[in-house]
């Protein structure tokens, strides 16, 4: 499998590379929480992510990846062995967790099964909501079988509002989710970008992409029409 290794600590990072490489993965390691988050963009098999993290920590990680449709399995490896630090890490998204100390044959079976796991379970390829689809192997959208023609931005903020399709998503949240931004730029970015959305997406059917006025946006298939 192909395995990204979020840890920040030399030595271990090592320790687990040479061990899962010699089981026949191939190991890539981020030393700190951003590096972490920017890498696990790529495709992996399998994230592996330490919980305390200089720059972001693993939850943070993981959460903010799942939010984005991340799909691959995780597994954290922490120190904190509490029964609420586990249910935090499963809770944040992760598919298993590794207490430190341990040994590297138990981490390599636990690789092994999510590996297992992950290949019984074919990956989502497109989001629909009513008649809205976007197929993620193409990059491509289209509304009652007729294409859109987005740019990848404006695509990859359709796809956040589809994930999470009945949800309201805050300006800060696109903000995060969309452009990567932790910080409020005082731009009309996000708005800008939504009222060119609704302008591809709406025009001419049923509206989706709604404001929630002083909340966010929400995307939500319409009610059916009773009777």
């Amino acid at each position: 499998m192909r395995i990204l290794l979020i840890e920040d600590d030399p030595e271990s990072a090592a320790f687990i590379a040479q061990g899962l490489g010699g089981e026949g993965h191939a190991i890539d390691v981020a030393a700190d929480g951003h590096a972490g988050l920017k890498r696990a963009a790529e495709d992996w098999d399998l994230l592996i992510v330490d919980r305390m993290l200089p720059g972001l920590d693993g939850l943070s990680i993981v959460r903010r990846l799942r939010a984005t449709g991340l799909q691959a399995p995780v597994l954290f490896l922490t120190t904190m062995d509490g029964i609420d630090d586990r249910v935090a890490g499963l809770r944040a998204g992760g598919d298993d967790y590794l207490v430190k100390p341990f040994a590297l044959v138990e981490l390599a079976a636990r690789v092994g099964a999510l590996g297992r796991r992950a290949a019984r379970s074919p990956r989502e390829t497109v989001l629909r909501v009513a008649d809205l689809e976007i197929d993620l192997l193409t990059r491509t959208a289209s509304r009652a079988g007729k294409a859109i023609d987005l740019q990848p931005r404006e695509l990859k903020l359709l796809e956040i509002l589809m994930r999470h399709a009945g949800q309201v998503l805050t300006r800060a949240m696109l903000m995060e989710l969309v452009w990567d931004f932790h910080f409020d730029p005082l731009t009309n970015l996000v708005e800008s970008h939504i009222s060119r959305l609704r302008g591809k997406v709406d025009r001419g059917h049923v509206e989706l992409i709604h404001t929630v006025r002083g909340a966010g946006y929400c995307l939500r298939a319409p009610d059916p029409v009773a009777g």
